[in-house]
């Protein structure tokens, strides 16, 4: 029997077309973030929360691999010559599109998957999508955010597809995402404190390193680490 979020995002689309999402033939080191994301809340998340109304509907999606290291996430960093987040390492996914469909149902999850294959180059019939978290929101952008999971089952070829936007497409293997090493606290100027991952010569923080951070306590696959290792971010990050 497929969860009640796998029934509300595997519907079929205004187009015909079923964006299906189910957890059915995951790896077995999989099945800890497939329970993640049919039990957890919003608030186990993030402390923002989208509004009442308003924001603009977005979506990521959240890729797990199997790679030379074992599991892997597929991440990108953003151009540097951007307006907005320029620099910063993120999950593949924007905003959703008319022809995506309803963002109550399978808009996100057409959304996320059609982002990440015009951002990466990803064969989209490569990703079996297993879950959907809920919706966060980003109050300096004011995008409402839905995370869509999903499975590499046939890796493609990935990298930048647009220089002028993305820098380079990378992946993270899950083992240094957990390694205390590479784990640091981000202080920014405006107040903002919250975890960072040191991996591939990069610091993913934000939304991106929030949203990982979760996963991994939620999924049993954190490891203690010093959150009084800071780092400290300037008014440009």
């Amino acid at each position: 029997m497929r969860s009640a979020r796998e029934q509300r995002y595997g519907r079929e689309t205004d187009a015909g077309r079923e964006a299906a999402v189910t957890a059915e033939g995951l790896p077995e080191w999989l099945d800890p973030v497939a329970r993640v994301a049919d039990t957890i809340e919003p608030p186990q998340l993030s402390r923002f929360l989208p509004p009442e109304s308003g924001g603009r509907q977005s979506a990521v999606l959240i890729l797990f691999g199997h790679g030379s290291r074992g599991p892997e996430l597929l991440l990108m960093e953003r151009a540097g010559t951007l307006r907005s987040h320029a620099g910063q390492p993120s999950f593949p996914g924007g905003a959703l599109d008319p022809e995506d469909g309803d963002p109550e149902g399978s808009g996100p999850v057409r959304a996320a998957l059609r982002e990440a294959q015009e951002e990466t180059g990803l064969d989209p019939s490569g990703v079996q999508v297993f879950g959907v978290l809920p919706r966060l929101y980003i109050p300096v952008s004011g995008f409402v955010v839905t995370p869509v999971l999903g499975w590499w089952r046939r890796p493609s070829p990935v990298g930048a597809v647009d220089q002028a936007e993305t820098a380079r497409v990378f992946t993270v293997p899950v083992a240094d995402l957990t390694d205390p090493a590479h784990r640091v606290t981000t202080r920014h100027p405006s107040g903002h404190i919250g975890p960072a991952f040191r991996v591939e010569n990069a610091l993913v923080w934000g939304f991106t390193a929030g949203v990982i951070d979760r996963l991994l306590h939620y999924a049993g696959w954190e490891i203690p680490w010093d959150r009084d290792k800071a780092v400290p971010l300037d008014w440009r990050s």
